[in-house]
């Protein structure tokens, strides 16, 4: 009896402390911390939160069957225009909480667009808790340094960049988001000048506490915001506590290099590959990472896609991955595995290659959150930009897909490998994610390049841990481009499926390539709806000497 009664209090003690773990109030710092925390990402959500988007996509895009799916006036469209103390103000996000803006990205184009002022109203209070310069509060550094706030590409004319707010705004009850700007003028013919926006915002269940945001709660946070900011300028890991496993070789057609990596609850903390060979491009596409956990395979990827640098070397330094100018990669996503990982590097080019790799482990708590990480990749290759006028419901644009997924899990990011053939920007199409009941997007969005983070299909390079663009050499013209994005804060959550498309949007009719790679975090039992391509990474990579133009 008595050893029932110490088993039940035990229990209770234990239900207690979880209970006070999964009520921890939201707050800015603890935000903050979670956007530093890569091992945060390897858990499924708790307390849990949807991801959905508001932003300037053209209203005529109401469904795939219908006329204006690809509609592309994607610019000063507002939920509504209100009038607060004399004021004329549009409204861009009016939403219930308990939630979170987590990324805040614009664009303008137009005399005055954006010479306007934000506000930000918290809990239905009368009173904005920001109040300031559009342009101060996105990229201006009025609310946080550099990276939280910033603008890219800093080789842009500032009026032509895409200005990102990571800051996250947390509120308990209420949320709402208006633009003041005397230029704007919106009849039914016309709505100038151009103001672009796409605002991601969580909405966490029922009953969380979330301590809004304040001026008090931004002047107590200073310290915090600073550390975070330097945290994401230097993104590389402590290896001192990992355990280190080199090996290099020279790998010969269809040779396969592998670490066979057997240690209970683990994880992959950082991965390193140099690879050397004749023809660096090809090897970069025709080497492919292969990687299963627990006995299921969850990445397959040619080096150069996985890694951000598609088929030639472009440095680049973001949060989860790093290319160097030698040419070395690096990755440093949490790979958790239970018992067993296999890591397999595949040469299926037709010349031999030299490799260097070493990958990182270290003790992981593995629990009942716990989620696998996978990459897929696939190439449209050869795709044409259009539709044959039979199979067009309103437009000769259409939508492609990066990956669908079953099961449950966490987006958290993709990239694009393009290879333009005309003078021509290939990246009008917008972002449309489907999660789990979805029959709209939960995000839909305005260009490819603003899903990016810049803006106006600039060509100039920039690297920021969140996104980055290594090349845009085939922007305007014939040449390779590279975009990606990683998810924080803004991964997105799917608890029965997740489809992210984008839409193939030219302003040629050509034939271009166009490589997709996602990252994502799944329970044991998920499918993805993307399989291993080798025949694909054997092709001929396509550099600009080789168009006949």
């Amino acid at each position: 009896m008595k050893k029932k009664s110490f088993i039940q209090s035990v229990l209770v003690i234990v239900l207690a402390v979880l209970s006070s773990c999964t009520n921890e109030k939201i707050t800015l710092e603890s935000l903050l911390q979670e956007m530093t925390d890569r091992e945060t990402l390897t858990h499924f959500p708790e307390p849990a939160y949807t991801i959905k988007q508001y932003s300037s996509y053209d209203q005529r895009s109401i469904s795939a069957d219908q006329e204006g799916w690809f509609a592309n006036s994607d610019y000063t469209h507002f939920i509504r225009e209100e009038t607060n103390n004399g004021r004329r103000e549009f409204v861009l996000l009016d939403t219930d909480g308990p939630g979170a803006i987590v990324r805040y990205w614009m664009t303008f184009a137009g005399t005055g667009a954006s010479e306007g002022t934000m506000r930000i109203y918290i809990d239905n209070k009368p009173e904005p808790v920001i109040e300031d310069s559009v342009l101060k509060v996105l990229s201006g550094g009025l609310l946080a340094e550099e990276p939280l706030s910033t603008s890219v590409s800093p080789k842009t004319d500032y009026q032509r960049r895409g200005h990102n707010l990571y800051l996250p705004l947390p509120y308990a009850k209420h949320c709402k988001i208006t633009y003041e700007c005397d230029s704007v003028k919106i009849d039914d013919n016309h709505r100038k000048p151009s103001v672009y926006y796409n605002i991601n915002y969580r909405t966490y269940k029922k009953g969380t506490q979330v301590e809004s945001f304040s001026r008090e709660v931004l002047d107590r946070a200073v310290s915090v915001i600073k550390s975070t900011a330097e945290s994401l300028k230097n993104p590389d890991i402590d290896i001192s506590q990992t355990k280190r496993y080199p090996k290099s070789i020279i790998l010969h057609p269809e040779d396969t290099l592998i670490f066979n990596l057997e240690s209970k609850d683990q994880a992959i903390r950082k991965l390193l590959i140099n690879l050397d060979a004749k023809d660096i491009n090809q090897a970069l596409r025709s080497t492919v990472l292969a990687v299963s956990f627990d006995g299921k395979q969850t990445v397959w990827c040619p080096i150069g896609d996985f890694f951000g640098t598609g088929y030639q070397i472009y440095q680049s330094n973001t949060w989860y991955s790093e290319v160097s100018q030698d040419g070395l990669m690096i990755s440093r996503w949490v790979m958790p595995f239970r018992e067993k990982c296999l890591i397999k590097i595949i040469n299926y080019g037709s010349q031999k290659i030299t490799l260097d790799a070493a990958v990182h482990i270290s003790d992981y708590a593995w629990n009942r959150s716990s989620m696998y990480f996978g990459t897929s990749w696939h190439e449209y290759h050869h795709l044409s930009s259009y539709l044959p006028e039979e199979k067009q419901i309103d437009s000769w644009h259409f939508d492609v897909n990066y990956v669908t997924l079953k099961g449950q899990g966490l987006y958290v990011g993709d990239a694009l490998t393009v290879f333009n053939t005309a003078d021509a920007w290939w990246g009008e199409g917008d972002e449309k994610i489907f999660v789990d009941d979805d029959t709209f997007p939960s995000c839909i969005g305005t260009g490819t390049e603003d899903y990016y983070g810049y803006a106006w299909c600039r060509p100039e390079t920039f690297s920021h841990p969140f996104i980055a663009q290594p090349t845009g050499k085939g922007n305007f013209h014939p040449g390779m481009t590279v975009n990606m994005r990683y998810r924080s804060l803004d991964a997105m959550p799917f608890n029965q499926k997740i489809r992210s498309d984008m839409e193939m949007w030219h302003w040629a009719k050509t034939t271009i390539n166009f490589a997709m790679t996602s990252y994502w975090y799944a329970m044991p039992g998920f499918t993805s709806n993307i399989n291993p391509e080798p025949e694909t990474v054997k092709k001929q990579v396509r550099i600009l000497l080789q168009i006949n133009l």
